[in-house]
């Protein structure tokens, strides 16, 4: 008996042109500025109208990185990135565990209140908390660039622990309660376990945004505070080499990739969704 099976045609999708043209455009205007700084940091001898550099090197690595003020700017850094994102770990998450899991008076209007204040134009609102500092003498002050960083990293530090614990498997802690355990041990046991690694991203995030931080350290911190971000638009403002920025600029991109590449893969991208209640 012979086959009469036929084949259907598999229907071939449209090419979206206009998508691959916008993400081209898109994908040049980001990684082309990238492939200059990176270029510029290892170049020794580059002479217009070359398109290429006529020599490359290590030597502008060598200045930079022998420099004091490079060293104490990375170390006043580390110092507000840890202060700031202990303070800031200590005060929010208790507060997003209580958004996450408990019901009271205005906490819809408090909870959307964190995201208001960052609909602001970010350098308006500095501005003002400058007026204010000025007066309480933080202006120039470890302590005043601390403040002003601790209210850039309550978007990281609420938003995406309250994601956080509300996907923690309700069934399992109530599972837990049921055999005895207290309210403590289920945290620590349960809750917990499952949150952290989101947790952990969110402050590696704040930690990062912090390090990076440059409105609020030149706006406050002036002229005493100069951290990596402010001594890096200061070589390149003031200085004749370009070299020096664009090697600040590889050591302070590198890290900050990688960074944001571990908390992207950990945190995924449905817990902003969970943070607006989705």
């Amino acid at each position: 008996m012979a086959d009469t099976t036929t084949t259907l045609p598999i229907p071939r999708g449209r090419i979206d042109f206009v998508g691959i043209g916008f993400a081209a455009v898109l994908s040049v205007a980001i990684i082309f500025p990238l492939i200059v700084v990176g270029t510029w940091a290892f170049t020794e001898v580059w002479r217009y109208p070359s398109i290429v550099p006529q020599q490359f090197g290590l030597r502008f690595w060598n200045q930079t990185l022998s420099r004091a003020d490079v060293w104490s700017a990375l170390t006043l850094s580390l110092q507000l990135s840890t202060v700031v994102t202990l303070l800031s770990a200590a005060i929010c998450l208790p507060a997003a565990y209580a958004f996450a899991r408990m019901t009271f008076p205005g906490r819809n209007v408090l909870f959307f209140s964190f995201l208001a204040g960052h609909a602001f134009p970010k350098f308006g609102l500095l501005v003002a908390i400058a007026a204010i500092f000025l007066q309480l003498n933080l202006i120039g002050t470890f302590w005043g660039v601390v403040l002003i960083q601790l209210v850039g990293t309550l978007l990281f530090m609420i938003w995406i622990p309250v994601a956080a614990f509300q996907s923690v498997d309700r069934r399992m802690e109530e599972a837990a309660r049921d055999v005895g355990a207290s309210p403590l041990r289920v945290f620590w046991s349960i809750t917990l376990p499952q949150a952290g690694p989101t947790i952990a991203a969110a402050v590696l995030l704040s930690f990062v945004g912090t390090f990076y931080e440059t409105e609020g350290a030149w706006l406050i911190g002036a002229p005493g505070i100069r951290t990596m971000p402010v001594l890096m638009i200061t070589f390149i403002n003031n200085q004749m080499v370009i070299q020096y920025g664009a090697v600040l600029s590889v050591l302070l991109w590198v890290p900050s990739f990688v960074a944001l590449m571990f908390a992207r893969r950990v945190i995924g991208g449905g817990a902003f969704a969970r943070g607006f209640g989705g």
